[in-house]
């Protein structure tokens, strides 16, 4: 969201599958949500209220938008909802208490409903009052909190992808942030058939084999830990083969690709090159299920998001022949679209950090607390409250 402009309405996309439900199901429907760091205090730069109007127009059902989220208040406008009928609460995160899972605030809001729908994948990774904190206090006041059918397909397909995937199982990853995908690292060389890295945590592993990386992007205090997983994974890690550089990183600077081996002191990796991207592309081929997490390129700049579409579309492709191919992680899903391929795949996540939590094998605040993480309630809800 840009200047109360909403750019990207994929996540409100996705739930609109459970919203149909509950309203065809006479829910009241009582939505809290999240947006941005306000810093726990109202800011009208990040209100909710445009989200209200595409809610709106995606569902072409009214949507009443409630400007305080106090419990207090929030009971109050919410009180003479009908059957059939959403309120969205203004940003949770106005509240100081909400990133700290505030429990007088989550039981507050706990007075909403009688069953909490959780269907905020993107954040089921942390301990909100508004996720985690609301489905303990639901739950202690004798209602039942549960996944919505967002957030029941994403754990479905990830944990899938995991835990009986269908073989060859690659899998692709990417990004800037190696500090955080070192446990998937870890947890993937233990899962997958072959385990392609590109994109900025690549240079760490390039470091490792002793390559010069000139001014990329490297985690110096990581590169033992990746010398480790290279040794271990000797067999099934690729790393780039060629890259692309530049010495500037702006638009319409000269670039131009080299060997992994051949990079120069003042360059910096910003893609990676033809024959990486032919090699990523066959392994897709060799495939029958394919997780990518993490770009290969600078996204910001066209001229480096070739890599990344280019494996994409293959992967596309995959998928169009009976494969399998899983995008987990915001800049992936923002490469797919990008690249116009979200529809081609087969699912593509809503979760930035969630999903690399997940995959990562690492508990989701989020989900814990459900009572049933594979169906919603068997009778349709008197009244509901949404975390999305």
């Amino acid at each position: 969201m840009v200047d109360g402009e909403i750019t990207d309405d994929a996540r409100a996309r996705a739930v609109v599958p459970t919203f149909r439900y509950l309203v065809g199901n006479a829910a009241r429907v009582c939505v809290l949500s999240h947006f941005g760091r306000p810093g726990g205090r109202p800011d009208p730069a990040h209100s909710l209220a445009p989200v209200a109007k595409t809610l709106a127009s995606l569902l072409d059902h009214p949507v009443r938008f409630v400007e305080d989220s106090t419990p207090a208040v929030a009971l109050a406008r919410t009180s003479d909802l009908a059957p059939g009928e959403i309120a969205l609460l203004e940003n949770t995160r106005f509240h100081p208490g909400e990133t700290g899972n505030d429990h007088e605030l989550a039981d507050g809001w706990a007075g909403l409903g009688e069953i909490m729908v959780n269907d905020a994948f993107g954040a089921a990774h942390r301990a909100h009052a508004s996720t985690s904190g609301l489905a303990h206090a639901v739950r202690a006041r004798g209602g039942i909190a549960v996944a919505g059918m967002l957030m029941t397909r994403e754990l479905l397909f990830l944990a899938h992808a995991l835990h009986d995937p269908i073989r060859p199982f690659n899998a692709f990853l990417g990004g800037a942030k190696i500090a955080g995908k070192l446990t998937l690292v870890d947890r993937l060389l233990g899962k997958v058939d072959a385990l392609m890295i590109g994109g900025a945590i690549a240079n760490t592993f390039l470091a490792a084999c002793g390559h010069e990386v000139g001014a990329s992007l490297v985690d110096s205090e990581r590169i033992g830990l990746a010398a480790e997983f290279l040794k271990r994974g000797r067999d099934r890690i690729e790393l780039p083969a060629d890259c692309v550089v530049t010495e500037r990183l702006v638009a319409g600077a000269p670039h131009r690709v080299v060997r992994a081996n051949e990079v120069g002191p003042r360059d910096m990796i910003v893609d990676i090159g033809p024959e990486t991207v032919a090699r990523f592309r066959e392994r897709v081929r060799d495939s029958r299920t394919v997780v990518m997490n993490g770009p290969f390129g600078v996204l910001d700049l066209p001229a480096y998001a070739r890599g990344t579409a280019q494996v994409l579309e293959e992967i596309a492709r995959l998928c169009e022949t009976d494969g399998i191919g899983i995008l987990g992680g915001g800049d992936s899903a923002a490469a797919a679209r990008m690249a116009g391929l979200v529809e081609r795949l087969t699912h593509v996540s809503t979760g930035g950090g969630a999903s690399l939590a997940l995959l990562a094998g690492e508990n989701l605040p989020g989900v814990d607390c459900l009572n049933d993480v594979l169906q919603a309630a068997a009778e349709p809800p008197a009244r509901v409250g949404v975390g999305a």
